[in-house]
Formats: structure tokens, C-alpha cells, sequence
């Protein structure tokens, strides 16, 4: 989750996009990519035995069109497919080196106009004419100490660099509509470490099953059953919570409460990164995991506090790699049900108690930073799923729910999200690795915390002065076209009904340009 600063590069790159999108003969559009910080595993191909594995989203997602394209000798080939698969990066990877090197770069831009509006405050988004554009570059390094083996280690280091702001700053909204962007525009300007971690295959057989190679993932071979091991710096959106339909802000959608649960406010830093370890066991169809990490110091800080006796986000999550729908369709179309359940522990403030401060006339407005304590505790659910219906068509959807007694802490102002979507590739059109998508998302917060809003309260997103209260729903849709090789070209849309919740303003719509290459 990369942070706002002032944009390095001057707003007139977008004029030659825009014009390369709209050039007679190319579809408008993007495809699959990264996430608030980075790419995530999901699930893979079956092998002989019946077993499946998880690889990374982005290159599973670049496969999905690939493969209805035609992929002759790969899974899920259709009889009379083409046999040769479309690059989709601007230079192969090769299956057979000790290394990875890889990168990718995104730039997104976005715009709104005036909207209803009768008043704003602190952390309103802003009723005027807005532009504003980002850009996030990553660099993928990594080396497999053991290849394809039963035991097998992966060191993984990548770097990033991030800028530009997002609309209002990425204030006003819970559903903030670039997930590239994050809320603090005094960081550095300089690259950063982004993952330095260690992944560690451990096999429970001497059967091996194949998985797709990418930066989180060396081996082209894995056991059926295993654990795997990651201890380091790293993005939990990585492990828990993959969608391979809707968790990509580099070629699917952009709103932070589309590709990840909002209601999930999983432990990281300002830039969406923490040192965390994570355990997790795979067998054929199914999948278990646990993570412990590192929270901030203070809300959307950017300093870990390292006592994790103290201060810890803790993460279970079970994966079923059966559809909700399985019995219903062909038994071979992929599928996955996946349920999350975290705990916080952290330096945070009670929503109630600073309400009851305000009324007591302790303060002259609520302020949650007034109620923090140590050992605060925040929890929640959510179930997150996926289902291939054509050849073409996915649907996915998720829910999700925390107890929001104590405050945002870490990723969204959300307690309660219900999503549901899917994606649409562009084979009856011959652009099969074009690539349409469509989601609407309803989020909500509890009594206590409309109340400190009402009151004038102020979260690290939302804070209008005043609040009638009501859900913020979020519709969102792109197009996105594979231009040539890896490079994508996207157009999109999302239209926002009472932004922060707030029933006195809105509804706004706002525009998306996107340009994504893959080295």
C-alpha cells in the first residue's frame, strides 16, 4: 500500500496514454498485477494426482486469459486451442535458473467533478474538480538455495518506489479508489525495501505436484503435502485474503474495499508492509495458515512497534479449493472458499469512551487518540470466495465483520463489508487477454463509531464534522486491454453513494486511467 507524495513526474505522461488507449484499433483496458503492496498466491493447476497448488495471483491471472486463448500443452486446454501462449511480459523469466529477477511498473490516474455538498470538514473528500495521478514501481529479486526439492529455500528481496496522491489526499472516503496510494505524504521520496524474506518448503512426500514460478514462489515443483515457512518484511495481503478475480490494483480493480476485505484491518505499516512469520500446511484441495505481525505504533504509522508480546496482529485462515457452487457446475471449473479470522493487539483508542468524554464535556470534540491504551483489542472475520462459471466468466465475492469497539487502526474505517463481482475475458471478441470487470461493494460502521463521526470526531480517513448516517456503497468497473507484450492499458469507473458514510453528500463519480508494464 504505497503512500501519497508529490508526484516526480509532471501530469503530461498522461496525454500520450490517454492517446495510446483511445488509437483506433486498441481496445482500452488492463489486466492482472500487484496489490496495495505486492503480489499474492492463489490457487493453481491440477496435477495427475488430483492435486492442486497455489501460485502467485499475478502470473495465475496472466494465465487465465492465456489459457482460453489456447494453451495446448498446459491445464484447462480446450481441444482445438492455439498451441502458442502471448507474452505477457516484456521479456521471458526462465524456468530453469537459481534466480528471479522481474519488475513492474503502474501508473494510475483519476478524476472526479463537483458533487452535492452542503458542507465538509477535515477529512472530507473534497466537493471541487480534482485530478490526481500515482505511479509504483517494484523491482522482484530472488534465489533458490535448493531447486525443485523436497526441501526447498527461497530468499526474496524486492524494492519499491512509490509516489503521487490520491484524491483529497485518500481522505473521505472508507472505500479509497486507488489502493496504490496511502495517507502519508511526508515519507520518503526514495526507494524502500518492500519484502526481504525467507520461504521455506518443507515436504511431507516424496510426490511433487507442479506450481507456477514467480517472485514469491521459485520452484516450478512443490510436494502435495507440505509446510511452508515465510519469516521477514512482507505484505500479509500476500498469503491471506488472495482473490485471483479481485486482488490486483495493477490489472483488475482499484478501490481499497474491492481487492481486499475492508473489514480486515490486517497489521502493516503506512506503506502496507510489517515483519511478520507466517505458517502454513497444503494438502491436495486444502489449506491452512497462521501468521503473527508486527503492528504499528500509532494508527497509519509508519514505525513497527517491536515488542510483539505488547502489540501483534494475529491471522488464521482456512482455504478450500472447491467452489461454492461446485455441485451446481462442471466439477472442473476452479473454484475456492476462503475464511479469515484476526486478532489486534495495539496501542488504540475506544470509540464509546471518547463519545462519553464529549457529551461529559471533558473535551470540546471527541478524539480517539485522548482514549489509547496498551492491550486494546480489535477482531473480526471474513470469508472470501471465487468461482469459474465459462470459460470467460468468474464470479467472486466476500464478506466481512469486525466487533468496531476500538479504533481503525491499520487499513480502511470498516466494520462490516459485502462484495460481489466478476470478470468477463475478451475471447468472443478475439482479445483474449482483454479482460472486463464489474463489483459493487456495501460497507459499514457500527453505532459507537457513527457516533464519534456525528460528533465531530476524527479517524486517520473520515471526518466530515457531522454524519447522517448510511452505508457507503461503491460501484466499480475497468476494462483492460493487453496492448503488447507486458504492457496494458486500462479505463475504468467508480461511482461512490454516500461517501464516509455520509447521507448529506454525494453521490461522486470518479474516473480511472491506468498503464501497467511487466518486465
Amino acid at each position: 500500500m504505497p503512500f501519497c507524495r508529490p508526484n516526480p513526474f509532471p501530469q503530461v505522461w498522461l496525454a500520450p496514454i490517454c492517446a495510446l488507449l483511445l488509437t483506433p484499433g486498441r481496445a482500452c483496458a488492463q489486466t492482472a498485477g500487484d496489490l496495495p503492496a505486492a503480489p499474492v498466491p492463489r490457487i493453481a493447476t491440477e496435477d495427475a494426482g488430483g492435486s492442486q497448488t497455489r501460485v502467485p495471483f499475478f502470473l495465475a491471472l496472466a494465465d487465465g486469459p492465456a489459457m482460453a486463448a489456447g494453451d495446448a500443452a498446459g491445464p484447462g486446454s480446450k481441444e482445438g486451442a492455439v498451441e502458442s501462449l502471448p507474452v505477457l511480459t516484456m521479456s521471458p523469466h526462465p524456468e530453469n535458473e537459481r534466480y528471479w529477477i522481474s519488475g513492474q511498473a503502474n501508473s494510475i490516474f483519476q478524476m472526479h467533478g463537483h458533487f452535492h455538498s452542503p458542507y465538509q470538514g477535515t477529512n472530507s473528500l473534497i466537493d471541487d474538480f480534482e485530478t490526481k495521478a500515482s505511479e509504483v514501481a517494484t523491482l522482484y529479486l530472488g534465489y533458490q538455495l535448493w531447486p525443485n526439492s523436497r526441501y526447498n529455500t527461497d530468499l526474496i528481496v524486492d524494492f519499491e518506489n512509490a509516489g503521487g496522491r490520491g484524491i483529497s489526499q485518500a481522505l473521505g472516503l472508507a472505500g479509497e479508489t486507488n489502493v496504490d496510494v496511502v495517507r502519508n505524504p511526508t515519507l520518503s521520496i526514495g526507494p524502500y525495501l518492500a519484502r526481504g524474506e525467507i520461504h521455506m518448503t518443507l515436504g511431507l512426500t516424496g510426490a511433487m505436484t507442479g506450481q507456477d514460478r514467480g517472485p514469491l514462489a521459485l520452484a516450478t515443483k512443490v510436494p502435495v503435502r507440505r509446510f511452508e515457512i515465510r519469516v521477514g518484511k512482507m505484505t500479509l495481503p500476500d498469503t491471506f485474503d488472495v482473490n485471483s478475480v479481485g486482488s490486483d490494483s495493477h490489472l483488475q480493480f482499484t478501490n481499497w474495499t474491492i481487492v481486499n476485505n475492508g473489514a480486515w484491518d490486517y497489521a502493516a505499516d503506512t506503506r502496507g508492509y510489517t515483519v511478520a512469520g507466517i505458517l502454513e500446511y497444503d494438502d491436495r484441495i486444502w489449506s491452512v495458515r497462521y501468521g503473527i505481525a508486527a503492528m504499528p505504533t500509532v494508527a497509519n504509522g509508519i514505525d513497527l512497534d517491536w515488542a510483539l508480546s505488547r502489540a501483534n496482529g494475529q491471522n488464521w485462515e482456512f482455504e478450500l479449493r472447491k467452489g461454492l457452487f461446485a455441485r451446481l457446475l462442471d466439477p472442473k471449473r476452479e473454484g475456492a472458499v476462503r475464511v479469515l479470522s484476526y486478532v489486534n493487539h495495539a496501542h488504540m483508542g475506544d470509540y464509546r469512551e471518547s463519545v462519553n468524554q464529549y457529551l461529559n464535556g471533558q473535551v470540546a470534540k471527541p478524539d480517539i487518540v485522548a482514549t489509547e491504551r496498551s492491550g486494546a483489542v480489535k477482531y473480526g472475520f471474513g470469508l472470501n470466495t471465487e468461482q469459474e462459471v465459462t470459460d470467460s466468466l468468474r464470479l467472486f465475492g466476500r464478506f466481512g465483520w469486525n466487533d468496531d469497539r476500538n479504533e481503525s487502526f491499520v487499513y480502511t474505517e470498516v466494520a462490516q463489508t459485502v462484495l460481489f463481482g466478476g470478470d468477463y475475458n475478451g475471447r468472443d471478441w478475439r482479445r483474449a487477454n482483454d479482460k472486463i470487470g464489474v463489483a459493487f461493494v456495501s460497507n459499514a460502521i457500527k453505532r459507537d463509531h457513527q457516533n464519534y463521526l456525528h460528533y465531530g470526531g476524527l479517524g486517520f480517513l473520515l471526518g466530515d464534522g457531522n454524519l447522517t448516517y448510511g452505508r457507503e456503497d461503491i460501484l466499480e468497473w475497468y476494462y483492460n486491454a493487453h496492448l503488447w507484450r507486458g504492457l496494458f492499458g486500462s479505463v475504468g469507473g467508480t461511482q461512490i453513494a454516500h461517501p464516509g458514510y455520509n447521507t448529506g453528500r454525494g453521490p461522486v463519480y470518479v474516473s480511472t486511467v491506468r498503464a501497467h508494464i511487466d518486465f
